[in-house]
Parts: structure tokens; C-alpha cells; sequence
């Protein structure tokens, strides 16, 4: 008789912990869910508004505006990145408003820096290469002389990753380089695919 007290004391404390588990470690996880969340959230609300401003900053016609707009885009860009620094859609955009701004070394930095092994990761493959060709174009505007050979480096894993898609853009480019470096043999073969 004394021992059915016990149990039903001890079946009363296990039902007490394990309700107390429960309701504890379901607001401890949902609070780091929506923290997580609210995060992304915002990254992806700042990300669209920096591209929104680029494209507004590319729209327009008068300059003083279009840069005070890529401007703006800039730092949506530079605060997505300090949300989410691993995510290589910010720093493609900064490099595009760098682009727009006329600093194109820093332009190209972001782009490396987009580029580089942790942030990659986000990328679709379409996104990486559509990246590639804009990093190699910038790369053939800024110094053609000595990033040639880079930039055909580029434009060639480009072809490989888009394998098809809208590469019309990428041959031509590429027949460019290859004119450029003397290799006319490999200059009218992409331009026939072009």
C-alpha cells in the first residue's frame, strides 16, 4: 500500500517535467526560428529594395539622380551584407551600384568577393554564371591588357555552367577576348556560336 503513493507521486513529477519540457523547449526553439526568419526576412525585403533602386538608377536619365539612387542602393547593399555576409546576392549587387558609380576596381573586388568559395554556395548555377559574364565584361572594361586571360577564364566556365541557355551573350564576348589575344582560329568558333 505504501509503495502506490510512490508511483503515483512519481508518475505526478514525470508528467510535471515533461510538461514543463515541453512548453520550455518549444519557446526556446521558436524563438530562434523567428529570429532566424526575421532575419531573412529582412535581408530579402533590403535586397529587393537595393535592386529596385538599380534598376531605377539605371532607368533614369538624368545623372545627378542616377547616382544618388545607385548611391542609396549601395547602402541597402552594404547593410544586407552586414546582415548576411555569406550571401553573394548582396555583394553582386554592390558591385553592380559600384559598377554604376564609376569605381570599377571596387566593383570587381565585390564581385571576387561574391565569387569566392562560402558565398558561391548560394548561387544557382545560372546566377554564377550570369555573374561570371558581368565580372569578366567588367574586367575587360577596366584593364583589357592584363585581365584578357582572366576574364576568358571566366567567360569559358561561364559557357560550361550556362551549357545552352542565352549564351548568345557569353560567345560573343568570348570571340572578343580570344580576337584580342591573337587566337583568331578560337575567336571565329564562338563567334559562329554566337
Amino acid at each position: 500500500m505504501a509503495t502506490e503513493p510512490l508511483i503515483q507521486g512519481a508518475i505526478m513529477l514525470l508528467a510535471f517535467a515533461m510538461f514543463w519540457a515541453l512548453k520550455y523547449l518549444s519557446q526556446q526553439g521558436l524563438t530562434k526560428f523567428r529570429s532566424k526568419h526575421r532575419a531573412t526576412l529582412q535581408t530579402q525585403r533590403q535586397l529587393i529594395q537595393a535592386s529596385r533602386l538599380l534598376a531605377r538608377a539605371r532607368a533614369t536619365t538624368k545623372k545627378s539622380q542616377s547616382q544618388s539612387l545607385a548611391k542609396t542602393a549601395l547602402t541597402e547593399a552594404d547593410d544586407v551584407i552586414a546582415i548576411s555576409p555569406d550571401d553573394a546576392a548582396g555583394h553582386i549587387v554592390r558591385a553592380l551600384a559600384l559598377d554604376l558609380l564609376g569605381h570599377h576596381t571596387a566593383a570587381l573586388k565585390s564581385f571576387d568577393t561574391a565569387l569566392t568559395y562560402p558565398r558561391l554556395k548560394s548561387l544557382s548555377v545560372g546566377e554564377r554564371a550570369d555573374a561570371l559574364v558581368k565580372r569578366a565584361e567588367m574586367k575587360v572594361a577596366v584593364n583589357r591588357r592584363r585581365r584578357n586571360d582572366s576574364a576568358i577564364e571566366d567567360l569559358e566556365e561561364a559557357v560550361r555552367l550556362a551549357a545552352g541557355t542565352d549564351t548568345a551573350r557569353i560567345f560573343r564576348l568570348l570571340g572578343e577576348c580570344y580576337e584580342y589575344k591573337g587566337l583568331n582560329e578560337k575567336a571565329q568558333w564562338a563567334l559562329s556560336k554566337h
